[in-house]
């Protein structure tokens, strides 16, 4: 998998960085900045305008006016709305989009001025989805106003179902004579695909023989599990000329598919089918990165049909290889590409952000190439490298490596490594290894998202609180007291404290990671396994700290000197084995669980 670099993975190894990381996202038009649609007026909402009565109106508080005068305007309704855009134009000339005029707020949290045409306020939006009932702003009459203006608004129930252009109340400067304008509404458009229901659930029969196949889990079948993901192409006519795509999966909201170049989200031609109510509207888009989709459109699929039942919603349609009017954000179907294969929630017909990674296919595929079926994975390398290295760093080395320094410092004490204590070499050596793991699995999320993400809740900021923390162990362990300072007990209690709470929160990265959804574990499985480890942990810790005790009690409950020299030495050397074989039990149960959360990472 391609890795982009960036300014802020360069410098991830620097824990100061992360402050100054952040992620902008994409903004929708929820928040009114409408201005790419002021000549139409047009929502881009996949769905056509409604054609039926509107429960919506537009008055002013006069029909006449004067140049520089100021006229209110309410937009009313009889049902609440989401959004709106709000205009006036030369009622005489209506072919032209040129807006007429300015307005002023009277209601600046809940209503805002846009510059359309490179004329600033000549229009008015709603600031966010939030419910409105009735709007009123101030026209401003310009001081060359023609001689009639009509008003004109678009208003958005919910995302699906819009009101275009609907045409207000026309004012007349004093002395002209009021007649008819001209207008310039048109039918509304008919959609170039008419749906139908489909007859019964797809099957994955013929996968491999007569089409291709992206199935999750690998298998499955659509007929028989609504839990299914499941995508199919199969190409049509003579000379392959159209290709028919078929989709399936869990009715939570919408399920789509795009054609990517590469293994990242952007800049990817995507189709979907989104549940409104008790039907399925198949669509296609454009993502130029993790943002809303753009430039929503039916041109180019023909042959749609839909079913949504047994938990499952599922469409087919056709399209051909090469669009006759080519889009740029639609891709001939001739080449090799990535496939992505998503779904999530939806409201009122519109997608939310998908819940899970999305599965994406191992290898380009030739999409009117032979018949196969391709294999898979929702969880991108990249992250996978982190999650299996932090499980390393605090399942294996960390966790070995703080239990020789708590229980085995009197262990081997004529025995030394390259002119220290062996336990002290093995202690810092592990310990080093864990920094070194945990640095650069840190820095890989940050390569992947290309700066800090918003959506990953508390994990991230345990995983900088761990680095910190872990980063500040080795400094102070260069700038300790010497053995026999009265200052040592300082450090001692500080470089274990530290320690123990490094541990913990590692621990607790750990829990909540199994549940991010660019690397998602099998649940409640993986949780039950890191459940196992900690049990196992504090079983082996109380069973030394046992063991600690009553090696000491013993040395105390001794009356002769020469049988307790003698006592110490053959019990010494027996407690030495014992606590050997307890270390190496520790570590293989840790490295056995480890294995088994590893090997969940690289089935994702």
């Amino acid at each position: 998998m391609p890795v982009r670099m960036s300014p802020v993975g360069t410098c991830c190894l620097f824990f100061l960085s992360i402050l100054v990381c952040y992620w902008v996202p994409a903004g929708c038009y929820a928040n009114g900045k409408v201005t790419k649609v002021c000549d139409s007026m047009e929502p881009h909402h996949r769905t056509q305008g409604q054609t039926t009565h509107s429960p919506y109106r537009l008055d002013t508080n006069t029909t006449t006016f004067r140049p520089t005068d100021r006229i209110q305007v309410v937009l009313s309704g009889t049902s609440y709305f989401e959004g709106f855009l709000l205009q006036a134009r030369d009622a005489a000339n209506q072919g032209s989009a040129s807006t007429v005029g300015s307005f002023t707020l009277t209601n600046p949290i809940r209503t805002q001025l846009l510059t359309c045409n490179k004329h600033q306020g000549s229009a008015v939006s709603q600031t966010s989805d939030a419910r409105l009932k009735e709007v009123v702003v101030i026209w401003n009459a310009p001081p060359d106003a023609p001689t009639q203006v009509q008003f004109f608004v678009t208003v958005v129930a919910h995302y699906n179902k819009f009101w275009v252009k609907l045409p207000g109340p026309i004012v007349y400067q004093h002395g002209v004579t009021p007649h008819p304008p001209q207008s310039d509404t048109t039918p509304a458009p008919v959609p170039t695909t008419t749906p139908s229901t489909l007859p019964g659930p797809f099957s994955s029969e013929g996968c491999g023989q007569s089409k291709s196949c992206l199935l999750d889990p690998p298998g499955c079948d659509p007929k028989e599990d609504p839990q299914c993901f499941f995508l199919s192409m199969s190409t049509e006519g003579p000379g392959k000329t159209s290709v028919i795509f078929e989709l399936s999966g869990p009715a939570e909201g919408y399920i789509s598919f795009a054609l990517s170049w590469d293994t990242w989200m952007g800049n990817d031609d995507a189709y979907m089918c989104v549940k409104d109510g008790d039907r399925v509207s198949v669509s296609a888009a454009f993502f130029s990165g993790r943002t809303h989709p753009e430039d929503e459109s039916q041109a180019g699929l023909s042959s749609v049909s839909w079913r949504l039942a047994d938990g499952a919603i599922q469409c087919r349609f056709s399209r051909p290889v090469k669009l006759t009017n080519q889009e740029p954000a639609r891709y001939d179907l001739d080449q090799e590409y990535f496939l992505f294969l998503t779904s999530g929630h939806a409201q009122y017909g519109e997608i939310r952000k998908h819940s899970r990674q999305p599965l994406i296919s191992t290898q380009r595929k030739h999409i009117t190439g032979p018949p196969e079926v391709l294999r898979s994975s929702r969880g991108p390398i990249i992250m996978k490298m982190h999650g299996a290295l932090m499980l390393l760093a605090w399942m294996l080395t960390g966790s070995v490596g703080t239990f020789i320094a708590s229980f085995y410092k009197p262990d081997w004490p004529k025995q030394s490594l390259l002119g220290q204590k062996v336990w002290f070499q093995v202690h810092r050596g592990l310990m080093m290894l864990t920094l070194t793991l945990t640095i650069v699995a840190f820095c890989l999320p940050f390569f992947y998202r290309q700066g800090w993400s918003k959506h990953a809740g508390v994990h991230p900021y345990l995983g900088c609180c761990v680095l910190a923390l872990s980063l500040i162990q080795p400094i102070m362990a260069m700038i300790r007291p010497s053995p026999d300072s009265h200052r040592r007990f300082i450090f001692n209690w500080a470089h274990w404290g530290i320690g123990s709470v490094t541990e913990i929160m590692a621990v607790a990265a750990m829990f909540l990671g199994t549940h991010q959804s660019s690397l998602l574990l099998p649940q409640p499985w993986a949780t039950h396994v890191l459940i196992g480890y900690v049990t196992w942990l504090a079983s082996f810790r109380i069973l030394l700290l046992l063991h600690k005790h009553l090696y000491f009690k013993k040395s105390l409950g001794s009356d002769d000197t020469q049988g307790i020299l003698s006592d110490q030495s053959q019990y010494a050397q027996w407690a030495s084995f014992i606590k050997s074989l307890i270390l190496a039990a520790l570590a293989l149960g840790n490295a056995g669980l480890l294995m088994a959360l590893l090997s969940s990472i690289a089935a994702i």
